[in-house]
């Protein structure tokens, strides 16, 4: 099975593994509320989008100091 984007490559874009779960999780729920009806008529999953966006650039990690 092909996995597109590869796991290994995003997590590289984010520093660990952790870290990107957040980020793609939190991003998914963003267009699961305020883009579900361009999700569902292009046919996409939130959280492919959300992993494309993040291997692409799109959306990128943002971390605050204490």
């Amino acid at each position: 099975m092909m996995i597109d984007p590869p796991i290994d490559k995003v997590v590289d874009k984010v520093g660990c593994k952790y870290a990107l779960v957040c980020l793609i999780t939190k991003r998914a729920r963003h267009l699961l509320d305020k883009k579900a009806e361009m999700l569902e008529a292009e046919n996409l999953r939130a959280v492919s989008l959300a992993a494309h966006e993040v291997y692409d650039g799109t959306v990128e990690a943002r971390y605050e100091d204490d």
